[in-house]
C-alpha cells in the first residue's frame, strides 16, 4: 500500500486554507495527508475472514462449514463454563471472532 495522494491533497489543502503562513500549512497538511495515507485513521481494521477459520479464499463451502464447526467445538465457551472467568472470557472472545469470520464469509459469498 504505496499511496500518495493523500500527502498531495493534503499539501495543496494546508497551503491554501492556511493563508498566514503558506508553508506551515503546507507541511500540516503534508502530515495529515501521510496520516490518512497510512490509515492511521482508521478506527478498525477488517481482518481476512479466511485466515480466522484457517482457510484460503479459493475454500468451498463445505470446506468453511466444516472448519466453523471443528473451530466452535474447540473454542466453544460451554466447553470451559467450570473453568477459571479469564478462561471463559478468552473463549467468548475467540467464539465471537470465529462466529463474525463465519458470518463475513456467508455474506461475501451471497454476493
Amino acid at each position: 500500500m504505496n499511496r500518495w495522494y493523500g500527502k498531495l491533497l493534503g499539501l495543496v489543502a494546508g497551503a491554501l486554507l492556511f493563508r498566514p503562513n503558506p508553508l506551515f500549512g503546507a507541511v500540516v497538511g503534508l502530515l495529515i495527508g501521510h496520516a490518512f495515507d497510512r490509515d492511521w485513521f482508521r478506527m478498525q481494521r477488517r481482518e481476512n475472514p479466511y485466515a480466522e477459520l484457517g482457510l484460503g479464499a479459493e475454500a468451498s463451502d463445505a470446506e468453511v462449514d466444516q472448519a466453523y464447526r471443528r473451530l466452535m467445538s474447540q473454542y466453544h465457551p460451554d466447553k470451559v463454563a467450570g473453568a477459571a472467568p479469564e478462561l471463559r472470557e478468552q473463549a467468548e472472545k475467540r467464539a465471537r471472532a470465529i462466529n463474525a469470520a463465519y458470518d463475513r464469509i456467508r455474506t461475501l459469498r451471497r454476493r
